[in-house]
Formats: C-alpha cells, sequence, structure tokens
C-alpha cells in the first residue's frame, strides 16, 4: 500500500502528542521515517513470534496502530493461530480495518485499554513502542498483567525508545537520532516540534531499567536482540 507522507509537524503544534486521525492518516510513513532500522526490528519481531506460534496458539499486538505488524505475521503462518490486535485510537483502528478488509485477513481488532482488557491465555505478547507511553506507575502492573496471561515460555517481544545512563553519551545518541530524521527528510522544525509535543508523553527508561521491569513482574528473562543507538528490541520468556 502507498504510504501518506508525514508532514503532521510542519505547522506549529499547540497541543501534547496523540494518535488521532491527522496520525493515523500518516502513521506508517512516520514509522519508517522515524524509527531507524523499524524494517529490521519488525522483520526480526515477525521471526521471533512465528517461532513460537503452533496450532491454536493465540498472539496479542498491544498498540497495534494500523495492523502492518498483524498483517505480515498472518501471511507467513504455517497454522491456525489467533491474531488479536488492541488499540485505544479509534482513528488508528480504523485505518486498521481498511487494511485488513483489502487483505480478506481473519485478523481481530480490539479498541480497549491495554492496561484493563481481558486478556486470554496467550503464547506471544508484542508491544512495539508503546510501553514508553504509559506512565510509569501504570507500566509494571501491565508487565505484570502480561506475564499472567503468557503460558509458560510465552513470549513478551517488545521495542523501546530508551535512554543512556550517562549523559553526555545520551546527548550525543540523540544527535545522532536527529541526523538520522533529517536524512529522512524530516526539517529541524519538524524534529523539535515533534519533539515538544512528546514532552511528558514519551517517557523512555534505559535498557537495564527496562529488564529489571521485566524480570520483577513475572519473567525469568529479557535481553535486547536489536538495538541502534536509543532504539532496542526486547525478548523476554515466561
Amino acid at each position: 500500500m502507498v504510504h501518506m507522507k508525514d508532514r503532521v509537524f510542519t505547522k506549529t503544534i499547540n497541543k501534547q502528542f496523540e494518535f488521532d486521525e491527522e496520525v493515523a492518516a500518516v502513521f506508517d510513513d512516520m514509522l519508517e521515517r522515524s524509527v531507524p532500522f523499524y524494517a529490521e526490528a519488525m522483520r526480526l519481531t515477525q521471526t521471533i513470534a512465528l517461532n513460537r506460534l503452533q496450532e491454536g496458539a493465540v498472539l496479542y499486538d498491544l498498540g497495534c496502530s494500523t495492523a502492518t505488524l498483524l498483517l505480515n505475521i498472518e501471511r507467513m503462518l504455517s497454522c491456525q493461530a489467533v491474531l488479536i490486535g488492541i488499540d485505544n485510537s479509534k482513528a488508528m483502528l480504523e485505518h486498521a480495518a481498511k487494511k485488513l478488509a483489502i487483505y480478506n485477513s481473519a485478523v481481530t481488532l480490539e479498541e480497549g485499554d491495554i492496561l484493563h482488557y481481558p486478556y486470554q491465555r496467550a503464547d506471544v505478547v508484542i508491544s512495539n513502542y508503546t510501553l514508553q507511553f504509559i506512565r510509569p506507575l501504570q507500566r509494571e502492573k501491565l508487565v505484570k498483567t502480561i506475564a499472567d496471561a503468557l503460558n509458560d515460555e510465552g513470549r513478551f517481544i517488545f521495542s523501546e525508545k530508551v535512554v543512556s545512563a550517562q549523559s553526555k553519551l545520551n546527548k550525543e545518541l540523540i544527535d545522532i537520532y536527529y541526523d538520522f530524521k533529517k536524512e529522512q527528510g524530516y526539517t529541524t522544525y519538524e524534529i523539535m516540534q515533534k519533539r515538544e509535543a512528546l514532552e511528558n508523553v514519551l517517557i523512555p527508561y534505559t535498557v537495564q531499567e527496562n529488564c529489571e521491569m521485566i524480570c520483577n513482574n513475572g519473567f525469568r528473562s529479557c535481553e535486547v536482540v536489536f538495538r541502534w543507538a536509543n532504539f532496542a528490541t526486547f525478548v523476554a520468556v515466561k
């Protein structure tokens, strides 16, 4: 599918970032141009998820946005599995539903709050750049809920923006990231506008903080399987 180009932050933004219709319409382009090596991280996520999916397995994608990853996983399935995407953005789900209809997909979409959703037993839970938008006090509760829902050996695969514990290195990584965004065609004005809109909305942890949160709430291991500067993909095993 052809993606609409992200021009959300070319104009002055006077509100915090939200996943509204304007963002949903350009979200696929925004991801590809804003997250370094996004496609590679998602291919890795897809492969690791598929390795756990057997006949009758259940997979959740928390904050599924426009359901691109779920469609890609469904396309590669060699068994019957239940794929469920949950998002609290009606605009995102409307775009996802249109996409699923085009491909005659059997993926299930649910509009709901991932903090209070009634999860059934699952084999894989995926969360891409979603935990970082949840208030820190609520994140541990969500991780515990995910662990409780997963079967033994189940996997929680998640990607997050991360910060470095070293302030000088952290600034360097941010500068490297902004250079990346400029290479993707974003202007300095757009970059600064988005940074301001995300202030106090996106709250990243260090790699160590993420792994400690995971292992303190029901998982026996957590490790980084992909990283570029201040973006990381983790796999946790129950």
